[in-house]
């Protein structure tokens, strides 16, 4: 298996961070933009998406700031991350994403956040 290599991602959301946070934490939030159902028990979330099924852990979590899990298939360190961020001085809200991808699907990778980050922009009124 070939190395996975990090990346990251910044969108300014015109939200909240306590109702952003909701979003991205909570399996009824998450299956509104990331994914057609999810369903967690513990720390363990199940994403649906065409029938198809996938398992995260939820690594660490912080209430209104950011979300950790890794992917339970996943052989190696992996893991993706929605972090909350607030500008001080504009107090524009973002969210930053770090996520690993093989080399070559990187771009891929990238897109499909992009596509589901504008998903989540629609369900929270903010394009």
């Amino acid at each position: 298996m070939s190395d996975k290599v990090k990346f990251e991602l910044e969108f300014v959301i015109h939200s909240s961070p306590q109702l952003l946070y909701q979003y991205i934490s909570t399996p009824s939030g998450l299956s509104e933009w990331y994914a057609d159902n999810v369903n967690s028990r513990g720390e363990m979330f199940t994403f649906i998406w065409d029938g198809a099924e996938e398992q995260a852990k939820m690594l660490k979590r912080k209430s209104d700031e950011f979300v950790k899990l890794a992917w339970e298939e996943n052989e190696d360190d992996s893991f993706f991350e929605m972090r909350i961020i607030v500008d001080e001085i504009t107090k524009d809200v973002s969210l930053f994403i770090t996520d690993f991808a093989e080399e070559d699907e990187v771009d891929e990778a990238k897109m499909l956040w992009e596509n589901q980050v504008s998903d989540l922009k629609q369900v929270l009124g903010s394009t």
